[in-house]
């Protein structure tokens, strides 16, 4: 397998003199089929998708391509506004580089909105779009978070998070204070990782204990981010059901991978999904919940072989 790193060099809008460098890595043979991998937050990078999957991916057919959002992870030096159209412009570039000019999108977690909007904008260079553990409707999920929360509290009465709980229901649902106690009771209760792992993902779960990139930049946030995407975009507003259906109604197809045990997304918003994209185009997995590619690896990758064309 051929590997090869790269610096994207990306001009500033208006500017010629000055340069900033995203990070990007490319595994396997680029005549391959193109994905490109967008992780979640804001505020996170690729490393756990890097480190675990990409190269296995790319030894089952696949031109793997990870990149760290401008202003995050190991992007952090570059120049950023926290923008959608910022991001877009570097997909693109990073698309121009690599002289692709069609390529599927693998949207993890926020890293499944950027996809949506950038397929709907860009129809021309997307094959297909995938959401793993994705949210379509951001307040939907906040609601399950602390629903599911609530319900984990009472069975402990654990009256402390109880008023915790009580003082969240009645802030402003749209402020970013209220996504970040949301996702904090989702990390406290631990509903991003599976409740019994499988023995291919103790495995992948070990490696994090001893790999050097995946120790320093696993749990890494950079709280820039979700504070910029929320001030320019209001990204904790988002629904993507009409962009989903955009997108289906151009001919662009959209697929899903999520876990029974990711405690962001109840089993009605993944039923409401399935009947917004098709039944047979998601995938919802057992011993499984955020994070499909790890939880799930070979399943994840058996998929894409079939759905990406």
């Amino acid at each position: 397998m051929k590997l090869r790193t790269f610096l994207v060099m990306i001009l500033l809008t208006g500017y010629f003199a000055k340069a900033q460098t995203i990070y990007s890595k490319t595994f396997g043979n680029s005549k391959d089929k193109p994905v490109l991998f967008l992780h979640g937050g804001p505020g996170y990078n690729s490393v756990n998708f890097e480190q675990t999957t990409a190269k296995r991916l790319s030894e089952n057919g696949f031109f793997v391509i990870v990149y760290d959002r401008r202003g995050e992870g190991r992007s952090i030096e570059s120049i950023a506004k926290f923008t959608f159209q910022q991001t877009f412009d570097d997909i693109n570039a990073i698309l121009e580089e690599q002289k692709i000019s069609k390529i599927t999108l693998l949207g993890h977690s926020f890293g499944g909105v950027i996809a949506t909007l950038f397929a709907e904008k860009y129809p021309q260079k997307i094959n297909q779009t995938i959401l793993i553990g994705a949210p379509v409707s951001i307040q939907e999920t906040f609601t399950t978070i602390i629903k599911s929360s609530k319900a984990l509290y009472e069975s402990k009465a654990d009256k402390t998070n109880l008023n915790y709980i009580t003082m969240l229901e009645n802030m402003d649902k749209h402020s970013i204070e209220y996504s970040a106690y949301c996702f904090g009771h989702a990390m406290q209760n631990g509903f991003y990782f599976p409740k019994q792992k499988t023995e291919e993902a103790k495995s992948i779960y070990n490696s994090f204990k001893t790999d050097t990139l995946l120790k320093k930049y696993g749990s890494q946030m950079t709280y820039q981010a979700p504070q910029g995407f929320w001030a320019n975009e209001k990204y904790t507003s988002i629904d993507l059901t009409n962009n989903i259906k955009h997108l289906l109604k151009i001919k662009l197809p959209v697929y899903g991978m999520y876990g029974k045990d990711d405690g962001l997304y109840s089993i009605e918003q993944i039923e409401s999904l399935k009947k917004l994209i098709g039944e047979d185009k998601v995938k919802y997995f057992d011993n499984c919940s955020h994070n499909v590619f790890s939880d799930q690896q070979t399943p994840f990758i058996e998929a894409l072989k079939i759905w990406v064309k």
